[in-house]
């Protein structure tokens, strides 16, 4: 079976295509770029709805196949911004209706998983999942995803975002911070708020906001200071999560692990715990159409569809109601 997946829940209007042995087809990529500021969701609706068709012609072309061809299509129905899921809910019912195709609504967050353990030799891991929007660890137990730990306030990559934009960033500003980072020489203290495998971004942003005001501090070491703290935290309920669990392997996964840091510290603990840490290559880290439709080809293989009437956008799916 060949199946189209709509990813829509933010700043990427992703298209991919997937066959049920697990190959991906095709995998376009349309996100919202700024040089100064971040999203604001109606026009993040705006720009989905001006390269849908687009995206979906080069994702058919790159696959070589037409519409005829596709048997099943998948989209992201949650969570994620209203303005944006209600483009590719919209988009996929379309393509369902006219084309008499069976349709998937699926979550965003479990596709993250399932694509990085369909591309890497991870079995039973650990999700450290971390975007925009999201900071979950998660794993799959007795019968049902968890989430072992999550932010009590806002994804990391928001803060990275909101700090980005306060010294000068385009959105995402997370590459941008990390180049900075790089040249950091100095760690200046800042909060460290993690609470059993919780952690907790506001307070830290508030704080090394207010730095950066002050004139007191480099750009380079605040992005410095400001990566290996969180990062830290993160790994520290990562690692947690697997000692509770008793698994032995890593995965990571949206758009803040493309981190080289983030990434480098993970190796690390799992090298000290005798774990295997896997890392799928960047375009299926960030948000992307082919991890929905993969994910849409497993629920499918299970008897799951879904109907029109029921696709409404769920932009509060928490991973583990799913």
């Amino acid at each position: 079976m060949i199946c189209l997946g709509i990813e829509s829940t933010a700043h990427t209007f992703g298209v991919g295509i997937a066959n049920s042995s697990g190959k991906v087809l095709a995998n376009v990529l349309k996100p919202v770029v700024t040089k100064k500021g971040g999203i604001i969701p109606a026009e993040a609706s705006d720009h989905h709805v001006k390269v849908c068709d687009e995206a979906i012609k080069e994702a058919l072309a790159a696959a070589k196949f037409k519409l005829s061809d596709v048997g099943l299509i998948a989209f992201a129905q949650g969570p994620g911004i209203g303005h944006c899921l209600r483009v590719g809910a919209m988009a996929a019912r379309s393509l369902s209706l006219l084309h008499k195709l069976p349709l998937v609504g699926v979550n965003h967050c479990i596709a993250h998983l399932e694509i990085g353990k369909l591309l890497t030799a991870a079995k039973e891991p650990v999700l450290l999942y971390v975007s925009g929007a999201n900071t979950q660890v998660i794993a799959f137990e007795s019968g049902k995803y968890r989430v072992f730990g999550e932010t009590l306030d806002i994804g990391v990559g928001n803060m990275l975002d909101v700090f980005g934009r306060e010294i000068g960033f385009g959105f995402p500003a997370g590459p941008k911070i990390m180049e900075t980072a790089a040249k950091g020489k100095k760690y200046v203290e800042i909060p460290y708020v993690i609470k059993g495998m919780d952690v907790s971004f506001g307070g830290i942003l508030t704080n090394v906001s207010e730095k950066a005001r002050s004139g007191k501090y480099s750009k380079a070491d605040l992005c410095y200071s400001l990566q290996e703290t969180v990062f830290a935290m993160l790994v520290e309920a990562a690692e947690r999560a697997m000692a509770h669990t008793g698994k032995k392997e890593l995965l990571l996964g949206g758009g803040v692990a493309s981190n080289i840091r983030l990434q480098e510290m993970c190796r690390i603990m799992c090298r000290e715990r005798n774990a295997k840490m896997f890392v799928p290559e960047r375009q299926f880290l960030v948000d992307n159409g082919a991890m929905i439709a993969w994910l849409g080809i497993l629920e499918h293989k299970k008897g799951k569809q879904t109907k029109i009437k029921d696709s409404g956008i769920k932009p509060y799916w928490r991973t583990d109601e799913a």
